[in-house]
């Protein structure tokens, strides 16, 4: 890992109506590491990665990728750009009425001007970096979820990109192919040099690849640091856990997957019937709803 930036974020606001999904996101992405983007649910995981990749057009403040804002880019320019990097998606996204071979050949024949003995040469290559060679004439229907995920990353492959992308990439896998999957990310960024961005919420996975980790909750990004910091909140004592500010318990609480904690307790001051009834709601009092009449 080197200290050059591929991916740079400023100041990013995102908002759908009046609702602030990012506000005021800050992170680096540096040459050559595995970092792993994380939260709950609705703390914007996808809503980041979409503006990393260019779907999305920040409200204010940028997001640069190899110097480029990609704001600021032209069809053609971010068709540049989308040509170094490459996505696995959370499904896969295989096109159906392609064999897995069609799909990982379809950006080079959409890219490149390469004779298609040879787009069939590489093709062969990256089915074999993630151990599909065999399945090469099936079509996505006739294979596994988890090969489906291994096909994706062969077809992100395919340009041989410098920076890749992986949303829930061991969402739904059984150890073992997750474990694949990991050591699949491991290998390309160790020995291909290959820059990784993942955004997860499985935590087993996270420590086994990550170099550096982000944190992200409601919107905010509340901290970015190297694994072995975070490693150190996870397993943190109970018995001296008033040692820690709240934001950090918080973190332990999403890291460790314990059952209370401020990200409960947040929730249950959230008032139900306000929110079933679309009314202000005065808080009930603990207790008997019905008090004896009896002095």
């Amino acid at each position: 890992m080197s200290n050059e930036s591929v991916i740079e974020v400023r100041d990013l606001v995102c908002t759908f109506g009046e609702q602030t999904v990012l506000e005021g996101v800050n992170l680096d992405v540096y040459e050559g590491e595995v970092l792993v983007i994380m939260g709950g649910s609705g703390s914007g995981k996808s809503t980041i990665l979409r503006h990393l990749i260019g779907t999305y057009i920040p409200d204010s403040g940028h997001v640069k990728i190899f110097g480029e804002d990609l704001a600021k880019l032209d069809e053609h320019g971010m068709n540049k750009i989308r040509r170094q990097f490459g996505i696995l998606f959370q499904s896969g996204a295989l096109f159906n009425s392609m064999s897995v071979a069609e799909n990982v050949a379809l950006s080079l024949r959409e890219h490149t001007d390469l004779d298609p003995d040879i787009i069939s040469f590489i093709v062969k290559i990256k089915l074999e970096q993630v151990g599909l060679r065999e399945a090469a004439d099936k079509n996505p229907s006739e294979i596994s979820g988890g090969m489906k995920k291994r096909a994706g990353l062969a077809r992100a492959l395919a340009l041989d990109p410098k920076l890749l992308f992986y949303d829930e990439p061991s969402a739904g896998l059984d150890p073992v192919t997750s474990a694949t999957i990991d050591q699949l990310i491991l290998d390309l960024a160790k020995k291909a040099g290959v820059t990784s961005v993942v955004v997860t919420h499985e935590m087993d996975s996270a420590f086994v690849i990550a170099d550096r980790m982000a944190m992200l909750d409601k919107g905010r990004m509340i901290m970015v640091d190297t694994r072995e910091v975070f490693e150190e909140i996870r397993d943190w004592p109970l018995d001296r856990l008033h040692e820690l500010d709240t934001q950090k318990q918080l973190i332990r609480q999403f890291l460790r997957g314990d059952p209370e904690g401020p990200l409960t307790e947040r929730k249950e001051e959230s008032s139900y019937a306000e929110d079933l009834l679309g009314v202000s709601a005065p808080r009930l009092a603990h207790g008997p709803s019905v008090q004896s009449s009896k002095e």
